[in-house]
């Protein structure tokens, strides 16, 4: 079942599920992403910011997942605070991991599933903050 399926179960789905549904993917890949990261930067010598980062960036996400997959009562104004702090992170890991890119391919990765994560944070930002 995918994700927007699934939130079309709640009996009382939000009106922005196909935004809600992107984000929380986006947060999924994202953790995912920054996990393997972390992981391989161990394998390199002055990668600790990149590390924390990443490590930071995966425990935001995760959270965010969490919480907006919870749609009963829903708090707007945390809920966005939670994905403001969610973009926020992803575009600070994205931006460390954008600068080693060019030496390695799971950075590069990173950085992208961070900017694409942190558009879909945006695009959610829009509903819950309107």
């Amino acid at each position: 079942m995918q994700i927007q399926d699934r939130l079309k179960t709640h009996s009382n789905p939000v009106s922005y599920s196909e935004q809600l549904s992107d984000c929380i993917a986006a947060c999924l890949e994202c953790v995912q992403c920054c996990s393997v990261c972390a992981d391989a930067c161990l394998n390199h010598d002055g990668m600790a910011q990149c590390i924390r980062t990443d490590l930071d960036c995966a425990d935001i996400c995760s959270t965010t997942v969490r919480v907006l997959s919870r749609q009963t009562h829903i708090d707007r104004s945390a809920a966005a605070t939670l994905v403001k702090a969610c973009r926020d992170a992803c575009q600070t890991c994205a931006r460390d991991c954008e600068s080693h890119r060019d030496h390695h391919k799971h950075c590069a990765e990173c950085a992208d599933s961070c900017n694409r994560c942190a558009k879909a944070c945006d695009e959610l930002l829009g509903h819950l903050e309107g």
